[in-house]
């Protein structure tokens, strides 16, 4: 593989390419502060970034985690931002939502992180969700349930409604199992609703999400755009704002980006950019930057 990568001039420039965010990421200092989450009264919507694509969310009185990650490394890659929560600050979680089967996202030591606190709290673990094909890379983490889901399905846990919708992404966990699902989340209980995009670069799923679902509130990716081609894949700050004017969704959180560095636009660049997207298209008052484990009530 070595020799492969030395003859192939492609190769050998995608792997200069990740050593030096290695070495970059492996250089600066992670900052950052931790918080304990506020909890909800009376059906609010509580909303807590955890980091990256991370969210504890307070919906209809359950307790719901999406994509955690608290790891400190993925493999090589520093975490740059301190995770918001700890994880045994959390109350007990009803429900987890995985998007698809990559590392920063589906991140099994967290995922056993949080069954184990559970158990501890509450006596009894939490169920999860993932997309069609991931039940396997979960099934030996202690969940009371696990549940998969193919696009536009939906799940109903109390007066809490799971749906899972497309997105624009893969959802391989390694290079020879692309069978695996992948999507978004659009949580539903009494008049609050949040989408959680997962990775997804711009498409027009996004108005068929907005009209069937109407989603309140979008949980929406911005970083790891950088080279361009990632744009494949991954949304910008300004398809990021497209997404959300095609939803028509009331608020908007960004998420993804600034905790590991993967792709080689500048750590701070995302959130600049949005807010100069945001200004032009004249939502700036609709964009909320959440702070790592700060609770928001919508």
């Amino acid at each position: 593989m070595i020799k492969q990568t030395l003859r192939n001039p492609a190769l050998r420039k995608r792997a200069t390419q990740f050593g030096r965010l290695v070495r970059h990421s492996a250089v600066t200092p992670r900052y950052g502060q931790t918080h304990k989450p506020r909890l909800a009264t009376n059906g609010e919507l509580g909303v807590t970034f955890i980091g990256h694509a991370s969210f504890f969310v307070q919906i209809g009185g359950q307790n719901v985690v999406i994509d955690p990650n608290f790891a400190r490394w993925l493999f090589v890659l520093k975490r740059l931002r301190r995770p918001g929560l700890r994880v045994a600050d959390l109350p007990a979680i009803d429900l987890v939502l995985v998007s698809h089967a990559h590392f920063d996202h589906l991140h099994r030591p967290s995922l056993r992180a949080i069954v184990q606190n559970n158990l501890r709290t509450r006596g009894v673990a939490p169920a999860i969700i993932v997309p069609t094909h991931v039940s396997d890379l979960v099934a030996d983490l202690g969940f009371s349930e696990i549940i998969e889901l193919d696009w536009w399905k939906s799940s109903r846990h109390r007066n809490l409604l799971v749906t899972h919708v497309p997105s624009r992404h893969w959802g391989a966990r390694i290079l020879k199992d692309s069978h695996r699902g992948y999507g978004g989340f659009v949580l539903r209980a009494g008049k609050h609703s949040v989408y959680h995009a997962g990775d997804t670069a711009y498409f027009a799923g996004f108005r068929e999400i907005g009209r069937r679902l109407s989603p309140e509130l979008a949980l929406l990716p911005i970083g790891a755009y950088n080279p361009p081609q990632f744009r494949n894949v991954h949304a910008d700050p300004g398809d990021a704002t497209r997404a959300f004017l095609d939803l028509k969704s009331r608020w908007m959180v960004p998420m993804h980006y600034g905790t590991f560095r993967l792709s080689h636009e500048p750590v701070d660049e995302p959130l600049q950019l949005l807010e100069k997207e945001a200004r032009a298209a004249g939502i700036k008052d609709r964009v909320v930057v959440l702070e790592e484990g700060v609770t928001r009530f919508f």
